[in-house]
């Protein structure tokens, strides 16, 4: 681990956008989306598999299921070659959900009682070995991210022990600002936005010895990529249920509608403080820009994509200017 964070190693960093965090409108299609983040500057996307499938039933004229392999590859070459056009990058399909800990007949599926689904962590560890193997026959990795509303892997901490358990190399980290800062400091369902079960000093202190254990911990070849993002402060805070509308657990809903952009105001998220924890492992790959800002009220905004990548450029360049330390 190094404590320095010289700027011109920042400058080398490859910078993408996820294609799921941008857009608010139907007419916001993936080829506009594509061009929109091309013409900001970004050299690749993570390509969301929805808007995959929302494209093959947009360019083929019906209904193309999740499982239509067929259709889902016809439009795959297509947005290979639209991406080839505007001289984007597809550096990931995301995301591979409902799968560790599966039963075996519903893989894929959301149609699966809770009962089925084992959260023991070598029925996790098996799960993910036996996909990185598949994965590994045709030269692609597994990049494992923990969710801070996750009932087995919530932390950076958690899913580095799974990925060392799986122990193969083509499985890694992705890691994200939001869901680090959201487990281990943030709280949508307090009043201050922060974890109330400690001190507010101690829970500083905690999160600060956090960090600097993944600087400390983690190889920067295992880490296969940064998503950035930060949050708002639900005012009111999200109601403390374990699930919301019989949907969503509150850390679930908060990741998926509050989440601008860093520096965006009404962010509060110590995003920098993560950033650094990451680069200080040597770290110098993919910084992925991936928010689901629906305004701090969580109820939809609207803007211009192009505007809107633009911006999120102009935050990507300040956060890796404010990172940068010799200290």
């Amino acid at each position: 681990m190094t404590s320095q964070i010289p700027l011109p190693s920042l400058r080398k960093i490859p910078l993408a956008y996820a294609s799921c965090s941008i857009g608010c409108r139907p007419s916001d299609t993936l080829p506009r989306k594509l061009e929109a983040i091309a013409d900001a500057g970004f050299t690749a996307i993570e390509l969301s598999f929805p808007d995959l499938q929302a494209y093959a039933s947009e360019i083929l004229s019906r209904r193309v299921a999740d499982d239509n392999y067929k259709d889902l590859g016809i439009a795959a070459r297509e947005v290979r070659h639209q991406c080839n056009a505007v001289n984007l990058e597809i550096m990931m399909l995301q995301p591979f959900a409902h799968f560790e800990g599966w039963p075996r007949e519903s893989v894929g599926s959301t149609d699966c009682a809770p009962e089925k689904i084992s959260n023991r962590r070598e029925d996790i560890v098996a799960d993910l070995r036996e996909l990185a193997i598949m994965l590994s026959k045709r030269n692609m990795r597994l990049a494992y991210e923990n969710w801070c509303w996750s009932t087995h892997a919530p932390t950076w901490k958690d899913v580095w022990e799974i990925v060392k358990a799986v122990d193969r190399p083509n499985i890694g980290l992705c890691l994200d600002t939001f869901q680090t800062a959201g487990s281990e400091w943030g709280d949508p369902t307090t009043l201050s936005g922060l974890i109330e079960t400690l001190p507010k000093k101690e829970l500083e202190a905690k999160f600060v010895a956090s960090l600097e254990e993944l600087s400390r911990s983690i190889p920067p070849e295992k880490i296969y990529l940064l998503q950035i993002s930060d949050a708002y402060k639900p005012v009111p805070p999200i109601e403390n249920r374990v699930t919301i509308d019989g949907l969503m657990r509150p850390r679930s809903r908060w990741s998926h509608d509050f989440r601008p952009m860093p520096y965006a105001a009404g962010g509060y998220l110590p995003v920098e403080n993560v950033v650094k924890a990451v680069l200080r492992t040597g770290f110098r790959g993919y910084f992925s820009m991936e928010i689901f800002d629906s305004g701090p009220d969580g109820r939809g905004k609207e803007y211009d994509m192009l505007d809107f990548a633009q911006q999120a450029q102009v935050n990507m360049q300040r956060l890796l200017e404010n990172c940068a330390t010799t200290d």
